[in-house]
């Protein structure tokens, strides 16, 4: 999978590359990074990228990107050559690092960029939202509400949302505190996968 122009669009991908807030990341080399192809059946939408996945210029290529898809199901080769997948993160850019970690995505890029780009993306049916950014923001919920409860009770958001935690090892302690996350979650997300991929 090329995260780039060839699959989202030359227009908008620099539209993208050439708007006034991105010009800071312009002058460092960076590009953003997302996957928008006509042809993709599932979207991941999800946190923005960390600082390694904006300089190796690919995303989901570490272990939380071989657990996502062992979560869903699928192997590289339908993740990243079958144009079935699309991925928009909710910043385009890695924004930065604040006082306490990575900051978070820019609401400027969601707001003005994802409803464009999905609607190149005409034959998705599910839409996996991946952290709190993602969910709160798509599901249109205060912050306070927890992904925790959002994903207990996938299915009220189903057929068109799939509420997941990140699949990060840094959340391996969330997965042995919610052992319901293995037993009942995931199968339920691997049919949805298959579902929407047939």
């Amino acid at each position: 999978m090329y995260f780039g122009e060839e699959e989202s669009g030359v227009s908008i991908y620099h539209e993208i590359e050439q708007a006034p807030e991105n010009q800071i990341f312009q002058t460092q080399g960076w590009h953003p990074l997302y996957a928008a192809p006509k042809t993709a059946k599932i979207l991941i939408i999800g946190q923005a990228p960390g600082l390694r996945t904006q300089l190796k210029n690919e995303m989901w290529r570490d272990a939380s990107g071989d657990r996502l898809r062992d979560w869903m199901g699928i192997d590289e080769d339908i993740f990243y050559q079958s144009g079935l997948i699309g991925v928009l993160p909710m910043d385009f850019y890695f924004p930065g690092k604040g006082k306490s970690g990575d900051l978070p995505p820019r609401p400027v890029v969601s707001e003005k960029w994802h409803a464009r780009l999905i609607e190149e993306m005409p034959q998705v049916t599910l839409t996996i939202l991946i952290g709190s950014y993602a969910q709160h923001y798509y599901l249109q919920q205060p912050k306070r509400v927890k992904i925790t409860d959002n994903i207990r009770n996938f299915g009220q958001f189903l057929p068109v949302y799939f509420p997941l935690v990140h699949p990060s090892p840094r959340n391996n302690i969330w997965l042995a505190h919610n052992p319901w996350f293995e037993s009942t979650v995931l199968p339920a997300l691997k049919q949805a996968v298959q579902q929407a991929l047939n």
